[in-house]
């Protein structure tokens, strides 16, 4: 079974930056993607930012030269560095990883972007 535990999300200014982190524990397979999503109040739950296990790299068109995603596959985390908040970007931010087939989230931390 697999884990996944987010960090790092809190209150931000516009124009700010903060760094999110997801650590996955449990049966990690060698070949996976590990992705963020995010959801805000009233609206669907959206993908960010995906990476696999080669660091291959995408972006939702909204965060593309502002955020950027990476990985420690000897840690099995991922983060999301993310620069340049606008409050369009205030929502919960999730991890989602997916091997083999299935996929299981994390339980989400919370992004605000306000002053």
């Amino acid at each position: 079974q697999v884990q996944l535990v987010e960090s790092g999300g809190g209150l931000v200014q516009p124009g700010g930056s903060l760094r999110l982190s997801c650590a996955a524990s449990g049966t990690i397979f060698a070949i996976n993607v590990m992705g963020w999503y995010r959801q805000a109040p009233g609206k669907e739950r959206e993908l960010v930012a995906t990476i696999d296990q080669n660091g291959f790299a995408a972006y939702a068109g909204s965060v593309k030269g502002r955020f950027t995603i990476s990985r420690d596959n000897a840690r099995n985390t991922v983060y999301l560095q993310l620069n340049s908040l606008k409050p369009e970007d205030t929502a919960v931010y999730y991890c989602k990883l997916t091997q083999t087939s299935q996929s299981q989230w994390g339980r989400g931390t919370q992004v605000t972007v306000s002053s």
